[in-house]
């Protein structure tokens, strides 16, 4: 599996991306780099998945790669998997913004379909 560094060790890039996959499911949007939302989109849909299988080993699989936030796993399983039942998958969209000043990284925004 390929898969984007970031710059970051490998305990620090998974609590950022555990992090952003959390704000796009509250929030259903994120403004984020572009690189950073490529990575963070796998796990949304991948969360979004197990919300549609709907099993207890996925609830737990959610629970563990969100760090035990129950309100957001059932929120998951509760809301966004009864949206999305009848969707085979790509449950986001990167939308490009502008160049970000300062480093001049490219901005998008990542929402929820």
């Amino acid at each position: 599996m390929l898969y984007r560094k970031l710059g970051r060790e490998s305990r620090i890039r998974r609590s950022i991306l555990a992090g952003l996959t959390k704000d796009v499911i509250n929030y259903e949007y994120v403004v984020t780099t572009e690189a950073r939302a490529k990575e963070v989109r796998k796990f949304v849909d991948k969360m979004i998945t197990y919300g549609k299988d709907g099993s207890l080993v996925a609830r737990r699989k959610a629970l563990a790669f969100l760090h035990n936030d129950k309100e957001l796993v059932n929120k998951i399983f509760n809301e966004l998997a009864p949206r999305y039942e009848k969707r085979a998958g790509g449950y986001t969209r990167i939308i490009k913004l502008k160049e970000r000043r300062g480093d001049d990284a490219l901005e998008v925004r990542l929402e929820l379909v």
